[in-house]
């Protein structure tokens, strides 16, 4: 690891390695950091049973390189965890990037020194890195919630987080499986091991809306069908509202009820977050709408599963919650997984877990379920979680974490007032905290970020920061734009809720993935209005 940087990039997933080739072409001296042992990011730490891409394969795909898109070939719509860390590979060896990246080292503190303007940070391997500035690519989703349970430790079999599921897998074979959390990794998790398994035993707290993925094999035809779409891809799809191909394009007012029925029947067909992220935008404002469409993918859950108890543990009910204001997955069978004779439902909704003993899980009533696996499907502490578990301290002492145990906040989802030269992606207040095709979402984080590096140096200056007037009006729109959903209205991971004493704000900002590119771009081409822009002159040495 250099002991002296320009810029360290902390993090070597999809934002990490884009940020580090950028970089590195305009000539800084920069360097990347993972606690992993190669590249991945999302795709090197969850490869639990099941996990694969809901979003189309040839749209989660870097759009800066027609040659390094069509150098690769996907196999199907949707693929699995093990094609698509070897996607990251290729993107890691094509771009030659691991001769600047340090593996199995996790960054254990950064403290902004405000008389050099630059950062000293330390490694749990011992380095010491002193850098101009730090770009923490740490991911949405990355820091897992592990110790949810009392006694988790007393259990005599293998308990694993999915965001933490071992490289060699598990032997399931034959063995009595319990899975906690039906989200979407949850779902994919008990779709794929239900067959292989003696006993599943899944605790259901939450009933998700679910849609069914249609994942068709791939070939040459296929390969050669969206290879030749580069261009209208590249154009398109960082303009939509959610980063995907598709967009919201019906008027719920305009049509008759047979007219929408016929729109969501087809939109439903077609196996994808369609119905979600390009039917009908009403669906996130008036709840009249949003109860409609509810009931409409209810229809289609209680029709596949029959059974009057499975139905009340496993379908959302009026009431609840609105289709789409919880992250939506896409499933193959699961359903269907809980008809076989060896999956059990067990409800946790009015009967919860309070113990993990031994021999299994306990409820409430006394019960307990006697497993030889648990495989916790509980979440993370999204957008905020990975930087604040970072000991970060910024100017007069203040420190990230305690910044955001108080309140989340940034500026555009860029930065944090308090912390200069500190960038950040995936993080709170920007549209990939949670609602974006990330590599749409993560292209234009690191792109604006280089940008603002490029620019600060290019002006004479080596500090830039956030005004405070400039934090209050990012926030101030992105609550106003938030509160105005009935996400706003829905305890979920979006708001933060699944983590107890977490700050309630919705985590992603709702206006749009097009509308927040320009936001972006308007910022920086009016030369950074929210910012300001200094020179810190380096400390004379004796």
């Amino acid at each position: 690891m250099p002991a002296n940087l320009d810029a360290l990039v902390i993090g070597t997933g999809v934002a990490g390695l884009y940020e580090l080739h950028q970089l590195r072409e305009m000539g800084l001296k920069v360097h990347a950091c993972d606690a992993a042992s190669d590249v991945g990011g999302t795709w090197y730490w969850n490869r639990y049973p099941g996990a694969k891409f809901d979003s189309e394969a040839y749209i989660y795909q870097y759009l800066f390189d027609e040659k390094l898109y069509a150098g690769w070939t996907w196999s199907e719509r949707f693929p699995g965890q093990p094609e698509i860390e070897r996607w990251m590979h290729y993107i890691a060896d094509m771009l030659d990037l691991r001769r600047d990246i340090s593996f199995s080292t996790k960054i254990t503190t950064a403290t902004f020194n405000e008389s050099a303007g630059r950062w000293r940070v330390e490694t749990d391997q011992g380095d010491v890195i002193d850098t101009q500035f730090v770009i923490g690519c740490t991911g949405m989703l990355s820091a897992p919630l592990t110790d949810r349970f009392p006694s988790q430790s007393s259990f005599k079999g293998q308990i694993v987080h999915t965001g933490r599921y071992p490289k060699g897998g598990l032997d399931l074979e034959g063995k009595r499986v319990a899975v906690i959390g039906t989200g979407a990794t949850g779902i994919q998790v008990i779709q794929t091991i239900a067959p292989i398994v003696d006993k599943l035993t899944v605790f259901v707290r939450t009933p998700q809306y679910v849609l069914p993925m249609k994942n068709p094999k791939y070939g040459p035809d296929e390969a050669h069908w969206y290879k030749g779409r580069f261009d209208e891809l590249k154009t398109n799809i960082p303009h939509t509202f959610t980063g995907f191909e598709y967009d919201f394009q019906h008027t719920w007012a305009n049509l008759s009820p047979a007219e929408r029925r016929a729109i969501l029947e087809e939109i439903h067909a077609d196996g994808s977050l369609k119905l979600w992220l390009a039917s009908f935008a009403e669906m996130f404002f008036d709840e009249a709408v949003s109860e409609e469409i509810s009931e409409f993918v209810r229809e289609k859950m209680r029709a596949r599963l029959k059974d009057p108890r499975l139905i009340e543990i496993l379908v959302p009910k009026k009431g609840d919650y609105g289709f789409g204001t919880h992250r939506v997955p896409l499933e193959t069978q699961y359903l269907e997984a809980y008809l076989r004779d060896n999956v059990e439902a067990v409800s946790v909704r009015g009967n919860p877990i309070v113990e993990i003993l031994p021999e299994g899980v306990k409820l409430e009533d006394g019960t307990v379920y006697e497993v030889d696996t648990i495989i916790m499907a509980v979440g993370f502490d999204a957008g905020s979680g990975a930087l604040a578990r970072i000991d970060i301290t910024g100017r007069d002492g203040v420190k990230l974490a305690e910044e955001w145990r108080q309140d989340i906040r940034t500026t555009l989802g860029l930065m944090k007032f308090g912390f200069p030269n500190l960038f950040m992606t995936g993080a709170p207040l920007a549209p990939s905290a949670a609602l974006c095709n990330m590599t749409t979402c993560l292209q234009q984080q690191t792109e604006w970020i280089a940008r603002c590096i490029g620019d600060t140096r290019a002006s004479g200056n080596n500090v830039i920061e956030p005004t405070e007037a400039g934090e209050d009006e990012w926030v101030r729109h992105h609550d106003e734009t938030a509160n105005a959903t009935l996400i706003a209205k829905t305890n979920s991971w979006y708001t933060g809720s699944n983590v107890p004493g977490k700050p309630r704000r919705v985590l992603s900002y709702t206006g749009g993935v097009g509308t927040y590119r320009a936001k972006c771009d308007a910022v920086a081409d009016e030369g950074y209005p929210m910012f300001t822009m200094s020179k810190v002159a380096a400390p004379q040495t004796a």
